[in-house]
């Protein structure tokens, strides 16, 4: 991709916002003067720009829907003509090594770094569709970039807390939550924490999302009957310190991992649950002994991931009542209480967002949860009583964002509760 094709003022790129709003308008004034190859090369190199996690080429009957997803939150951007789609498809799955005749099922490609001249890779995923074939490309993270602890939206104590966790020579630390909440860069946070020369540190990803120097990372085939649980276990004869397991998706894998933090590895994983308390009773659900669950996790970390207000559109007003009641505001203090909105604008996409950060609520396996694990409790029950003893719940923590003005009560309520 051309590096003189960045939009500029003064010799300098413009700033991300005024990049944002000028893509569609950029695209369209190419169309009837370039190939789709250029035009491709130069939407990736926007993508990448605009920090976007994903590429959609939606087939539709007017042609094929170009389409975003920023801050987690689909925006359609520009509509390549039909005479023109069908070049586009193919131009990115011979980028991406994949079978450009084979149109009736789904494909899975990878364009690496050095085919577009940036240092991430992109993940392509076909599909047929009554309309035609569609594409998904994954913008893979930077993987010379990490996200530190402290950065990811945590609390100074939450951020000791799993710390702490991180510093015990044995045992599990999971970050749970839905798809798309961020999980996988609060577990590379952690290994990179724990990423020391005196240390032998694996990977076991589906796909590999990150480059990390000084640790031995291995992705999963399946179609090579070698998945998770067959990595796991080639793995641990193999005298690691940490293991890293991308998801724990099943039993059989949920059972390896705490057996090998049972037995002095440190093993970092997420796990597709709602929080902390749902988090234990998967690990029931999974057939895993309570002796063995009290005794292998260490910390549990649930998370969400909740869009910024823009910076630079703005606006302050006074909450509603149901407002108040969300954010156990008295009433008597409504009046003198000032929230912050976004205003929309070009430049964020008329969300009025820009950006995201983390909410998140930390489990730290203290000797009287462990015993009420021992004793049968429920997650519900478990959880409970670390809210009692100071633990911050995911609402708390969202609320306390919107009081600071970096989030709102409707993003809170998208997040957490649609």
């Amino acid at each position: 991709m051309s590096e003189t094709s960045v939009p500029t003022t003064a010799g300098k790129p413009l700033p991300v916002e005024a990049r944002q709003r000028a893509l569609a308008q950029e695209l369209a004034s190419l169309l009837d003067v370039v190939e789709p190859a250029p035009l491709l090369d130069l939407l990736l190199e926007r993508a990448f720009e605009l920090h976007a996690t994903d590429l959609h080429f939606d087939p539709r009957p007017e042609g094929l829907a170009i389409r975003l997803r920023l801050d987690g939150v689909m925006h359609d951007i520009f509509t390549l003509p039909p005479q023109m789609s069908a070049q586009a498809v193919s131009r990115l799955k011979l980028l991406a090594g994949m079978n450009i005749t084979e149109k009736r099922t789904p494909q899975d490609g990878h364009i690496s770094s050095n085919l577009l001249r940036k240092e991430r890779d992109v993940r392509v995923c076909s599909g047929p569709t009554i309309y035609g074939e569609r594409l998904v490309l994954r913008l893979m993270p930077d993987g010379s970039k990490f996200t530190n602890l402290d950065e990811l939206g945590m609390e100074p104590e939450q951020v000791d807390l799993v710390r702490r966790a991180l510093s015990n020579p044995h045992g599990v630390v999971l970050s749970v939550g839905p798809v798309g909440t961020g999980k996988s860069t609060t577990t590379y946070s952690c290994l990179h924490a724990l990423n020391f020369p005196g240390r032998s540190l694996v990977t076991i990803e589906d796909p590999v999302e990150r480059r990390v120097a000084r640790v031995n990372q291995i992705q999963v085939d399946s179609k090579l009957s070698f998945g998770f649980t067959e990595a796991l276990r080639g793995v641990l004869r193999q005298d690691p310190d940490v293991v890293m397991i991308g998801e724990i998706r099943d039993a059989e894998t949920a059972h390896i991992a705490v057996r090998a933090g049972l037995t002095g590895i440190r093993v970092l994983s997420t796990l597709h649950a709602s929080d902390t308390g749902a988090s234990i009773d998967l690990f029931r659900e999974f057939n895993i002994p309570r002796m063995f669950i009290a005794d292998s996790i260490n910390c549990l970390i649930a998370q969400r991931l909740l869009r910024r207000v823009c910076e630079h559109h703005r606006e302050e007003y006074t909450p509603d009542p149901g407002a108040c009641k969300l954010l156990k505001i008295p009433v008597e203090k409504r009046d003198a209480t000032r929230l912050i909105r976004g205003v929309p604008h070009d430049t964020n996409f008329h969300s009025g967002y820009f950006g995201r950060t983390g909410v998140f609520e930390v489990m730290y396996f203290s000797d009287e949860i462990r015993e009420m694990i021992l004793m049968g409790k429920t997650g519900r029950a478990v959880s409970e009583f670390a809210r009692t003893n100071g633990m911050r719940t995911l609402e708390d923590m969202a609320i306390q964002k919107v009081m600071a003005g970096i989030t709102t009560t409707e993003e809170m309520i998208r997040v957490l509760w649609s």
